[in-house]
């Protein structure tokens, strides 16, 4: 057992000197065989070992006591603890104390600043698992079990069982905690090892290592339907073009779908997803976009153009005066007005929030998003028009209408950052300044 772990850390570039590894600690058998382990390792590989313990308090002075002997154990390893206790008020379901505990070991990462977090999950917990989505349903990448790797939380126990980590703790003189809860058959995953896995070993002895065979093989099928996706070009970043989408068949359109869902890590059915892919083939070929929402702070937008996931962002409400040359700063951009220097070769797309324009007037401007009754006289026209209309006769999608930062006159628009300028401020006889638009630290959407 120990081998497998070195070779897990080592793997993972984690046997590293000055790395710092927390270990989650709950006290019990998988546990305790974990950091036993690691902090042997430590000396041989000279990182640092800290063990990290969460109080679920559900069982009271039982809870509390399981608590001390994981400090008493630490403390005769030399190994140091860290501890935290939930509200008693907190939901005693199993989700709920998953969530809590995996904020509690994101937390714990950050307060060490630690280079990886391991936990003792083994080839019995994939069986549990797997068991418990099949009951659930699930599609092919549930089926792929559990994740040996979830950004800086690892678990290097997966290739090791419940009776391999038994027998270690027994040779090692590890006295575990046993959590009487496990006995409690009306949670789901206790039902699952106590009930239902005797009874599969009753036609497979090995039933474990079936169930983790199905597991490399879901990951195996998994990989090879990605890379196909990724073969047939239909990302710009996370948009889907949509005139590509619209060529696929059903299915692997709900699979597109079904992969947003699993990367945003949204909460989903069969049936959302469907719902989802009908809204879309529905307004597949709308100018502006429609939205149809995920929750109530995301979106699924579709446009003529594109398809994506759009998160809601509050408007910024300020009006930034523009009197002079220089840099300006209008919430995460940069507008810089400038004299200009050279004529250029070509004028520059309106995609690349830059124009050369000609002011014969004092420089009396204001920067902001768009209010009702805007108005401005597209370029190459002599009337005016609505900001709205224009903007539709642009095909800017309706979620990024409120974003768009304008250059603006007496109420009138000079410049739509991004997507046009003004006739009144075009070159006709010289160029006298240049407009640009930068995002700090990004790209412009």
């Amino acid at each position: 057992m120990k081998d497998k772990i070195e070779k897990f850390l080592l793997d993972n570039r984690l046997a590293v000197k000055d790395c710092v590894i927390a270990v989650g600690f709950s006290g019990g058998f998988d546990s305790m065989a974990l950091l036993n382990v690691i902090n042997e390792l430590s000396d041989k590989y000279k990182f640092k070992v800290i063990a990290v313990h969460l109080n679920h308090n559900w069982r009271g002075k039982e809870s509390l006591k399981e608590q001390e002997n994981c400090k008493s154990f630490c403390l005769k390893k030399n190994i140091e603890f860290y501890t935290e206790t939930l509200d008693k008020c907190e939901k005693h379901t199993e989700t709920r104390a998953r969530e809590l505990r995996y904020k509690f070991f994101n937390d714990s990462i950050a307060k060490y600043n630690a280079n990886a977090l391991l936990t003792a999950h083994t080839k019995s917990d994939t069986s549990e698992t797997l068991i418990y989505r099949i009951i659930k349903g699930t599609g092919i990448r549930g089926l792929q079990g559990i994740s040996p790797k979830l950004g800086k939380i690892y678990r290097p126990m997966l290739d090791i069982s419940r009776v391999e980590v038994e027998q270690y703790c027994k040779e090692n003189n590890l006295n575990p905690n046993f959590d009487s809860s496990n006995k409690n058959n009306h949670y789901a995953r206790n039902f699952i090892r106590n009930e239902i896995i005797p009874l599969f070993k009753n036609i497979n002895n090995k039933v474990e290592n079936a169930i983790n065979s199905l597991a490399g093989l879901a990951f195996e099928e998994e990989q090879l339907i990605n890379e196909y996706i990724a073969s047939l070009n239909l990302f710009n970043e996370d948009k889907i073009y949509t005139q590509k989408f619209k060529e696929l068949s059903y299915l692997l359109q709900k699979r597109l779908i079904y992969n947003f869902y699993v990367k945003y890590d949204f909460e989903y059915t069969q049936e959302r997803v469907e719902t989802v892919l009908k809204f879309i083939l529905e307004n597949i070929n709308s100018k502006s976009g429609k939205t149809c929402s995920i929750d109530s702070e995301h979106w699924f937008f579709v446009n003529i153009d594109y398809i994506c996931v759009i998160c809601s962002q509050e408007k910024n409400e300020n009006i930034i005066s523009i009197n002079s040359e220089g840099r300006y700063l209008f919430g995460d951009y940069i507008f810089t007005i400038e004299k200009c220097s050279k004529i250029p070769d070509s004028f520059p797309k309106d995609s690349e929030y830059k124009a050369f324009v000609e002011i014969n007037s004092n420089i009396d401007f204001t920067l902001r998003t768009r209010k009702n009754g805007d108005v401005i006289r597209p370029l190459g026209c002599s009337y005016d028009t609505k900001l709205k209309k224009y903007l539709i006769n642009k095909s800017v999608p309706c979620y990024l209408k409120d974003k768009i930062i304008l250059l603006c006159k007496d109420g009138e628009i000079l410049w739509v950052s991004g997507y046009g300028l003004s006739d009144k401020i075009k070159v006709v006889k010289r160029c006298t300044h240049v407009l640009t638009l930068e995002k700090i630290g990004g790209t412009l959407c």
